[in-house]
């Protein structure tokens, strides 16, 4: 009698948790890039879903960093796709190092001064752990391996608002690997 009851119980909390889990893996799997928003670097809004349709390349920066030069390339892809349509998004971020000391609009001019910068940069945002802004949150869900480790990181997202890849703080944003991603996803418009 104490096997069947072990069964009956077992069975049930089976059952009961199935829909929940079916619930949560269609909700996660519905949710893309354009569910979530940055705050423009000195206000507004910045809402992902503007850019529905096109590649968004999202990478977390800081000025301080070993790897700021990456401004410049940054730059130089952006200057090369955007009139295809690239979106590029700047995260400004102090997760590694302590490397952000700037607030606000402060870091957008910072990197323009050094480095020209010109495109988008959001405001200072945490990029890993459970504190991270819900964009990143959501990457780390859909690529556990292939998150943030250090400031340059970038995360590229599909026309349709799905993640692509995850691209290291040493890949080179002018370089083959993220290049050909790009044309790919830009040429499948």
């Amino acid at each position: 009698m104490t096997l069947r009851r072990r069964e009956v119980l077992g069975w049930l909390a089976g059952a009961c948790a199935l829909p929940a889990t079916a619930g949560g893996v269609a909700a996660q799997a519905t949710t893309t890039a354009s569910s979530f928003t940055f705050t423009r670097a000195g206000g507004g809004r910045m809402p992902l879903a503007d850019y529905r349709g096109r590649p968004v390349l999202i990478v977390n920066t800081a000025t301080n960093c070993g790897f700021a030069g990456q401004f410049a390339s940054l730059e130089q892809l952006w200057q090369r796709y955007r009139a295809r349509g690239l979106m590029l998004i700047a995260v400004p971020s102090n997760d590694f190092g302590g490397q952000e000391p700037l607030e606000g609009a402060a870091i957008a001019e910072a990197a323009r001064q050094t480095h020209g910068a010109t495109y988008a940069f959001a405001e200072k945002s945490v990029v890993r752990g459970p504190d991270a802004h819900p964009f990143y949150r959501w990457a780390a869900a859909q690529r556990p391996s292939e998150t943030p480790r250090w400031n340059f990181h970038k995360y590229l997202i599909g026309r349709s608002g799905e993640l692509l890849g995850g691209y290291s703080s040493i890949t080179d944003p002018i370089g083959p690997q993220l290049v050909r991603a790009i044309g790919q996803e830009l040429q499948a418009g």
